[in-house]
């Protein structure tokens, strides 16, 4: 049996692995508190959480290397093409330099920012002890109070996805 994942020998700098496409769905009534993110893209620009207050947002962890974050982009993509102007998505790779980063988004045509987290892990970090993005791929759906309303560990089937996302849209707002 030949097994693939996102994932090299444990170690100081390496604290992920491959998912096993796990959902976990959070009840509004029961969602921890929202997660104050920040990071740099790979354009240089700045996104903190607060720019997104009000918006229900796709957070992906990802890397170019990671195979199953490969066969999940262009099902995202076409996702943030679908959800224009409703939903905002945003990558955040793991492992890779900026240029490497740009050069994955063009190649996958990728149609939202990544923010590139790294060397200082500070998106990451942000949600641990909440829902710790521990293996990659994995998707967040963050309601609009900033709250983590789903988590996907692994590839993200597109149409779980899309279930996941129209469930946070169609909510009522406090």
């Amino acid at each position: 049996m030949l097994v693939s994942g996102c994932t090299e020998n444990p170690g100081i700098n390496n604290t992920y692995q491959s998912g096993d496409g796990t959902v976990t769905e959070f009840k509004k009534e029961t969602r921890s508190e929202a997660v104050s993110w920040a990071g740099t893209t790979s354009d240089g620009y700045r996104i903190e959480a607060e720019n997104l207050a009000g918006v229900v947002t796709v957070m992906n962890f990802w890397y170019a290397a990671c195979t199953p974050c490969r066969v999940e982009m262009p099902d995202l993509v076409s996702l943030a093409k679908q959800y224009e102007n409703k939903v905002q998505f945003i990558g955040v790779n793991v492992r890779d330099t900026a240029e490497t980063a740009n050069a994955f988004r063009r190649s996958f045509q990728v149609n939202f920012p990544t923010l590139i987290d790294k060397d200082t892990g500070e998106t990451v970090l942000a949600f641990t002890g909440v829902v710790t993005p521990s293996a990659v791929p994995t998707t967040l759906v963050i309601d609009r109070d900033g709250k983590v309303a789903a988590r996907i560990l692994g590839l993200a089937e597109k149409s779980t996805l899309r279930t996941l996302i129209q469930t946070v849209l169609d909510e009522k707002t406090n």
